[in-house]
């Protein structure tokens, strides 16, 4: 897979690059909008389960549990001011290309899971998804992203395990690229 990663530096790079202005305008607003830092370091699961932390801008308010969002009984209470247009426009996954640069992620890949979401680790490690590089988007994340239960969503990651080409990679980026501009699929 050393084309994979040759291709995660070098659009990483060219990205963080084009991304510097927007970056750093969003980086103003989430500082001016809400108390806490700009930047939230979520620590996650990567590639055979080493604990490794993940930057994304800020959406939610400080002292909000750190459980995955949909187990929140009000989700909504705890998001900053530019928290649902970040998350519904996929900008405040933007940090992670420093992740993709680092190798902890890649582009294409299972998104990793949270460090206390032990049944997605589980299932994820049983069907050998563990051995992968987590990603900014994946086959499961343009087959549903937060409205698939976690059995269908370790199947989506099996499938892409046995299946992982760099054609199938390209394939998974385009169609990520038509989801975020139709905003679908993301519930908070």
């Amino acid at each position: 897979m050393k084309l994979k990663r040759i291709f995660d530096l070098v659009i990483s790079v060219i990205a963080l690059v084009i991304c510097l202005f927007p970056m750093l305008l969003i980086s103003f607003f989430v500082k001016t909008t809400s108390k806490g830092p700009i930047i939230y370091w979520s620590e996650r699961v990567g590639k055979d389960n080493l604990i490794f932390r993940m930057p994304k801008f800020r959406t939610m308010r400080i002292n909000t549990p750190e459980v995955a969002t949909h187990l929140l009984s009000d989700p909504d209470a705890y998001l900053t001011p530019l928290g649902k247009f970040l998350r519904k426009s996929s900008l405040d996954e933007l940090p992670q290309l420093l992740s993709v640069l680092n190798g902890d992620m890649s582009f294409v890949g299972p998104r990793p899971a949270l460090y206390n979401q032990d049944d997605l680790i589980k299932l994820r490690t049983e069907k050998g998804v563990h051995r992968l590089v987590p990603g900014i988007t994946g086959w499961a994340q343009i087959n549903g992203r937060d409205e698939l239960p976690i059995p269908e969503k370790v199947n989506f990651d099996e499938y892409y395990l046995k299946n992982q080409s760099f054609l199938f990679d390209m394939k998974i980026l385009w169609l990520t690229f038509l989801k975020v501009i139709k905003r679908e699929g993301v519930m908070h």
